[in-house]
């Protein structure tokens, strides 16, 4: 019988533990996919450590650092001026210099460079003031230069931070923030694309993204779960969508994580790591880190060894698979790119008097008009709204979302503490249940609005707003009071009338009246949904509510 792995992780910042199953026989032969119940990892932020304790549990301290490429938002490529376009056909967007034909030069694209000092400055990096470009060999297909150019020596920013946010046991009432060192910024190209015919055992190869800008950004290994991982990506997918540097759309590979994972026990060095490859979704990557710790873990407590290798995650099976090793890895044989001469950029001190602004890149003036980032507009929403916290991460983490909440309010008089739940609770599952975006959304802000204003004026119950916001959905281009008036959802204004469906209601159901009398209150709810139903909605909870504890206490 195989093992039984249960892994803990009192934080991210703990150590994990495993326990084999008492009694169980001969481990077996290596972790598959992890059944449920039998791979569980907790990672919830508080930090601290697990300590080996008298069960004899050997702990463990996984440690996780990523390697984050960026597509630069640009309408051409890094060093050609092709166009950068998202599934245009195969090899029709590709320049001689693409193509690596003799005698083509490379010609720095302005705003990959600006794109890349925005990012550095946003991420509290230091931007060097001269950077250097490097070749960097390989052989593969999609390459046609056989190499790459890069930014290895000294890259366009380094030494900054960023900042996130988790939530404690996935509460989203209780957070802590965690920050991760940011070792480099560099500029460099992309390479094409193969695409593989395994029916006619050939491989077709699509030179679109090659030479594309790229933005490679390094974190120091300052994370040890998948939790931590997908909360940082996170984190700089929004900022960079919020500069405009990158789209950082995962599903067409504007931003591809590449995830660097050992173990180690307490005190002694780091353990071999291996690194899991062209991540393209944010759960997956945290699917992919939890897995290959946990791989580790079982693999040296069965007495086997951590190859330094390169796998990849396979999605369908939820586990790591080898792709290459790198025990003979190859050497790149970096060397300046001698078609390039150095990056020189400015700041307001070392600018010439007399040097043309528009020929160069002043540092002071990007920085001067940076948009507010992620973390301030969350700042901002709860002081201006007086929101909670968590719901100004929900906000921001759905794009465009936020820019609608802000709408509304400004064309409702609802307070903000009420728009946002018709917002998150509402409007946000109907968009989740018919996987559209809030660009999509067939209710407008401003119908929104319009809604919101009949329910505050009392002219309709909330249960009749429901009804009216399900049939707006439908996108029939109706106005809110247009369907109300159709299908006669007014408030009931005559309150003889709803006393009179009350009096109903309680005669019709004597075992509740005795059980809110005998001291049970919440029973009152069921005559309230019951007058409501009576009412079709057309009554105020508030108050039926009032006029059924008159009537009871009488």
């Amino acid at each position: 019988m195989a093992a039984l792995v249960a892994v803990a992780a009192r934080g991210c910042g703990g150590l994990w533990r495993r326990a084999r199953q008492r009694g169980a026989g001969q481990p077996g032969p290596g972790p598959g996919p992890f059944p449920r119940g039998q791979r569980a990892v907790a990672c919830n932020a508080r930090g601290g450590a697990v300590p080996a304790g008298k069960s004899g549990l050997a702990p463990w301290v996984p440690v996780v650092g990523l390697e984050i490429h960026a597509q630069i938002s640009s309408n051409s490529k890094l060093f050609s001026g092709s166009q950068v376009q998202f599934a245009a056909p195969p090899n029709s967007l590709v320049s001689f210099f693409d193509a690596s034909l003799p005698g083509t030069l490379p010609v720095l694209n302005r705003r990959c460079v600006e794109a890349a000092v925005m990012t550095g400055l946003a991420l509290n990096c230091s931007i060097n003031k001269k950077s250097l470009f490097d070749r960097k060999h390989y052989f593969y297909a999609d390459l046609p230069a056989g190499y790459q150019i890069t930014q290895q020596r000294v890259p366009i920013a380094v030494n900054g931070s960023l900042s996130y946010s988790l939530c404690i046991d996935n509460k989203m009432s209780q957070m802590v923030t965690k920050t991760v060192r940011i070792k480099q910024i560099q500029l460099e190209q992309d390479s094409g694309k193969s695409l593989h015919d395994d029916t006619r055992s050939q491989t077709l190869v699509d030179l679109n993204r090659a030479g594309v800008g790229l933005m490679e950004v390094v974190m120091e290994p300052d994370m040890c779960c998948g939790e931590e991982a997908a909360a940082a990506v996170r984190e700089l997918q929004l900022i960079l969508q919020t500069l405009g540097s990158s789209q950082a759309v995962m599903a067409e590979g504007q931003l591809r994580v590449d995830a660097n994972v050992s173990v180690h026990h307490p005190g002694e060095p780091y353990g071999v790591r291996t690194e899991v490859k062209n991540i393209n979704s944010i759960r997956f990557l945290a699917k992919a880190i939890d897995y290959e710790i946990q791989r580790q873990i079982e693999e040296l407590e069965n007495g086997g060894t951590i190859l330094n290798e390169t796998r990849a995650f396979d999605s369908k099976l939820g586990c790591t698979v080898p792709m290459r090793d790198k025990e003979g890895k190859q050497d790149y044989r970096f060397m300046p790119e001698p078609n390039l001469p150095p990056l020189i950029l400015y700041d307001a001190k070392s600018l010439p008097a007399n040097m043309n602004h528009q020929q160069v890149i002043n540092i002071d003036w990007i920085h001067e008009r940076l948009p507010d980032l992620p973390s301030v507009k969350r700042k901002k929403l709860v002081e201006q709204y007086g929101i909670l916290p968590e719901h100004s991460f929900t906000l921001l983490n759905e794009e465009g979302l936020a820019e609608f909440f802000e709408r509304v309010v400004k064309q409702t008089q609802m307070k903000p503490k009420k728009v946002i739940g018709w917002i998150l609770k509402d409007l946000l599952s109907y968009l989740k249940q018919h996987s559209l975006t809030v660009k999509e959304s067939p209710v407008s802000s401003f119908v929104l609005a319009d809604l919101l204003n009949l329910l505050e004026k009392k002219e309709i119950s909330s249960t009749a707003a429901k009804q009216v916001l399900a049939e707006l959905w439908k996108g029939e281009g109706k106005t809110p009071l247009e369907i109300v008036k159709e299908q006669k959802l007014e408030l009931l204004q005559d309150q003889k009338e709803l006393e009179q469906i009350c009096q109903a209601v309680i005669d019709g159901h004597k075992n509740e009246v005795m059980a809110i009398k005998a001291g049970n209150p919440k029973v009152l709810n069921k005559l309230i949904g019951l007058v409501q139903k009576k009412t079709q909605g057309r009554s105020s909870p508030v108050l039926v509510k009032q006029l059924l504890e008159k009537k009871l206490s009488g």
